[in-house]
């Protein structure tokens, strides 16, 4: 399906939900919604499906204005956070239900396939509160591809599983969506989903649509800062920058050999990703040296938050290291590896792909 959002709004009184938006989704593609809880992904989603008409613009399928048709006459499929199966069904007939509906043959071997795919063939006589939640989860995920529609919505599936269930299902539903012919939304708060499911990516913040593309180029190249920040976790380091002859200034004097292009803003910005910083130094890095105020370990990876000669700043350190609180640390950051944003918050100066 081709789905088209023209200038589309909404609100309810005076409060402002999504702000005009244009939006052409890649077909037959996974597309990302990326943002902050409350940044409009649902509401969008809501308008995208027919549950709720726009308060000002069109929604178009495949050319055709279907804005304010309901959902019942469309050809969605939706999964959400919670687990929604029919109850008093068994999985096989949560499963076989919308193809029941069309009336469709070969039902048996399409449940089944499904099944199969999302590893719950075991359970297909019990009902779904006789599964666990990420069972249940993958029976909803299984009902809404058996629909095969042309538009399949996804809104956080899987943010109530534990870690390793969203990981197994996240590499399932990849796989999945590569193999059908569907146009996929997923939304998610989570930068590092997104890059894992790749496609598109639209990122949204305050009910603002910031940027469309695909998801490399997006992460990769920030149009602004507020995408920068959005797509990068842990937040992306901000400091404070201006320019001069030989490059971009940060605080103490620490000079970066950068080409600022054309005229620019005395006061700019500098981003640096916490994945950038690191302890062992290579040639060409400069050294920033601070002391340690937090140092927390996640899984296999160590995240630092230090005082440096640039001001604050958090770096995410692979590996297990162990840092006493206070105690002298030097970071090392290479120049190629840092954004450039304008008084505005536009982007001036990205890293080439794969630098540092």
């Amino acid at each position: 399906m081709e789905l088209t959002l023209e200038r589309i709004e909404q609100r309810a009184g005076a409060q402002s939900y999504l702000y005009p938006l244009d939006l052409q989704l890649a077909p037959r593609a996974v597309t990302v919604l990326l943002g902050a809880t409350q940044a409009g992904k649902t509401t969008l989603m809501r308008v995208m499906a027919g549950l709720d008409a726009p308060a000002e613009g069109r929604v178009l399928a495949d050319g055709k204005d279907v804005t304010g048709v309901p959902v019942r006459a469309r050809n969605v499929a939706m999964v959400y956070q919670q687990f929604i199966n029919y109850p008093s069904m068994s999985v096989y007939d949560n499963i076989a239900s919308p193809l029941r509906l069309r009336k469709e043959q070969g039902i048996d071997a399409r449940v089944k396939d499904l099944a199969a795919k999302l590893h719950i063939e075991p359970f297909l006589q019990r009902l779904p509160a006789e599964l666990s939640g990420g069972q249940q989860q993958r029976v909803a995920l299984a009902r809404a591809l058996a629909k095969n529609a042309p538009l399949m919505l996804l809104d956080e599936p899987l943010v109530n599983l534990d870690y390793k269930l969203r990981e197994e299902l996240r590499e399932e539903l990849t796989q999945l969506f590569a193999s059908g012919d569907s146009t996929v939304v997923y939304a998610t708060t989570e930068p590092t989903e997104a890059l894992l499911l790749g496609g598109h990516t639209a990122l949204m913040d305050a009910g603002e649509l910031l940027q469309y593309g695909p998801t490399a180029e997006v992460f990769h190249r920030p149009k602004s800062i507020r995408v920068a920040r959005a797509f990068s976790d842990p937040p992306m380091n901000l400091v404070a920058a201006s320019a001069d002859a030989q490059g971009v200034v940060l605080p103490s004097g620490v000079k970066l050999p950068l080409e600022v292009p054309g005229r620019v803003d005395a006061a700019l910005t500098a981003g640096i990703r916490a994945s950038a910083l690191r302890v062992n130094a290579r040639d060409g890095d400069i050294a920033l040296a601070g002391r340690v105020e937090l140092a927390e370990i996640s899984g296999s990876e160590t995240f630092v938050h230090a005082d440096t000669e640039i001001g604050a700043v958090v770096a995410q350190l692979p590996g297990v290291h162990q840092f006493r609180l206070g105690a002298a640390v030097r970071l090392h950051l290479s120049p190629s590896q840092v954004y450039v944003f304008d008084a505005a918050g536009d982007l001036l100066v990205a890293p080439a792909t794969g630098a540092g």
